[in-house]
Formats: structure tokens, sequence, C-alpha cells
């Protein structure tokens, strides 16, 4: 099988690469860095931007599959920012799949594009989607909209799916954990009101496994096409245990202060407004999106996938947090991007 992957130096799109070429199959990675460590891997690496339409349709070139993984995360910036990653880079990579006769397209979402400003506990994929209005963040609100437009998509000539791990941890990890470590460290860290709301997680290797059964058992007509699927290991914890957990894997004592959530989610909104105001680059430390995953069980049934695809999740909790321990204690860098 020939695979594209986008965004295939990131911590997700490099798991999915690593699994693909495991097994013998022939990768190209499309994103903006050089990654000589996917060139090590014999991996093609295609620099571009998803603005780049050429250049998509160039590394869509003979694949099968295209795992479009690249995306604009996080809770912090201008809507035009996350609108043209988002959705505009979604809708290009599309028109490469149609242009180069590519037959599958595996689309990385997240569960956030049903998250509003109200939780979900154990609900399945017939979930609706909020309103616009009720998006407390243009991160989830252009991801949803990228979906609804890959799902579209679907068809008798390209077959589409997206999937929806929720907070991908793990080694390697450039996002989440060394998030919770760096403000552990700062001693910055605090749970929101009782910590104890149950939040759905999935451990890298798991969400790269998914991602590949997807794959490959996806065709027009397929139980799975044109359908989105929520990924997570199936065993949902309290926030405070995670994040407790993901602290002491990297030899920190737990959390121990906390802010009341109604407290967080005003602290969220004042800071927006501020670091609107000055024209603020960087990140407040809370806004009301963090404030409300912090404070709101979000946890899915993940049925589905296993019944449509076989995902399993293999790597337990437990293990996963071993292995994590293992990475950060060797050195990790203790900086997200």
């Amino acid at each position: 099988m020939k695979a594209l992957v986008t965004g295939g130096g990131g911590f997700l799109g490099k798991a999915i690469v690593a699994r693909l070429r495991a097994r013998g199959d022939e990768v190209t990675s499309f994103a903006r860095g050089a990654y000589p460590e996917l060139t090590a891997m014999g991996v093609t690496v295609v620099r571009g931007d998803l603005a780049d339409t050429e250049a998509l349709r160039r590394a869509a070139a003979g694949c099968d599959v295209v795992f479009h993984v690249a995306a604009k995360p996080g809770v912090w910036g201008s809507f035009d920012e996350f609108h043209r990653a988002n959705v505009e880079g979604t809708l290009h990579v599309i028109d490469a799949c149609r242009a180069a006769s590519v037959t599958r397209l595996v689309y990385t979402s997240t569960p956030s594009v049903v998250f509003g400003t109200v939780g979900h506990e154990g609900v399945d994929e017939s979930v609706p989607y909020p309103r616009d209005d009720e998006f407390i963040a243009d991160y989830p609100r252009t991801k949803a909209a990228a979906e609804r437009a890959v799902l579209a998509a679907n068809g008798p000539d390209l077959a589409t799916v997206a999937l929806r791990p929720h907070l991908i941890w793990g080694p390697g990890d450039n996002h989440l954990v060394p998030r919770i470590v760096a403000r552990a460290k700062a001693g910055r860290l605090r749970k929101v009101g009782t910590g104890k709301y149950a939040v759905d997680s999935v451990y890298i290797d798991n969400a790269a496994e998914a991602h590949v059964l997807a794959a490959d058992a996806l065709s027009p007509g397929a139980p799975h096409a044109g359908k989105a699927y929520f990924i997570s290991q199936g065993e949902p914890v309290a926030i405070g245990d995670l994040i407790d957990r993901i602290v002491e894997a990297a030899g920190l004592p737990k959390v121990t202060r906390s802010i009341p959530a109604g407290v967080a989610y005003a602290v969220g909104a004042i800071s927006e407004v501020l670091y609107r105001a000055v024209g603020a680059k960087n990140e407040p430390l809370l806004t009301r999106f963090v404030a409300k995953q912090l404070s709101t069980p979000h946890w899915f049934d993940i049925g589905a996938a296993k019944r449509d695809f076989g995902y399993t999740p293999t790597i337990s909790l437990d293990e996963g947090m071993k292995r994590l321990g293992v990475w950060l204690r060797s050195g990790a860098p203790a900086t997200a991007y």
C-alpha cells in the first residue's frame, strides 16, 4: 500500500507513519518541516503547506490512501488562522484526493467537534454537533466544519471516514504532557473544580492503530464509510487522576491545589477579552474552553469503532503510563509547541 500522511512529522502523524513503515508500506509525509527522522525511516518527505494545492496533488499522486492528520491545534489564535488550516486545508486535501484518484481518506478529527458548553457521558456518534454559537473556541468550531466536509465527500470514488481520538498522550508527546509537566514544575498547575469529572484519553499507539485499521477496512460502501468514530482507551478516568498520573510519571508530586470551576471559567473569559484587546499572541493561562474541558465530564462509547473496523485498545492505561514514565525519565523535553 502507498500512503500519504499529512502532518507526518507530528506526534500522531509520526506514529501512523512508523506503523505503516513497520509493515512495509510505502509512505510519503507532507508537512512544512524537514523531519530527517522520517527520511531515516525510508519515508518520502515532501515539504509544503496545506494552502498549496499543487504540492498536495503531487504528494498524493499514486497513493492508495491519505491520512489527513495535519491541523492547527490549540485553543488560542485568530479564527482566520484556524479556518485556513483546518477548513480550507481539509478542502484542499479532498481536492488532491480526487485529482490523484485516491480512493480512501482517513481524517483525524476530535471529540471536541461535539463539545459546546455541556459535557457528554458515554454518548455515541449520534450526539449532534453544537450550534455554531455554542462553540467556545475556534479549534473545535473549525474542526467540526472540516469533519462535515470530509464526511460529505464520501462517495463511490472516494471513501472517507473521520476518527475522533481524545487527549492523545504517550512517549513523544509534544503537546499535552509537556504542558502539564511544565506547569507542574513551575507550581502553576491547578485542578479545576473537584477534579472528579470522568474523561476519555487515548495512548498514542492505540490512536495510530485505529487509523490504520480504519484505512485497511475502508472502501465505498464499507460500514464505516462516510461516518465519524470516537477513539479512546475505553476506560474513562477522573480528570484529576489523569493529571496526577502524568505528573507522577514525570517524578513530580500530585497536584493538591485547585480553583473553583466557575472562577476558572470567569478567569478564562476575562483573559480572552484582555489578550485580544492587546493583540497578545501567546496563549492565556486559562481560556473558557480549557476551563470547561477540565470541569466537565466527557467520555464516549467506542462500540461502533470496535464493531465496524475492529478497533480495540491494546495498550492499557497502566501500561501506557509505565511507558510514559520511562520516556519522561529519559530526559524528554518539557516544552510544548
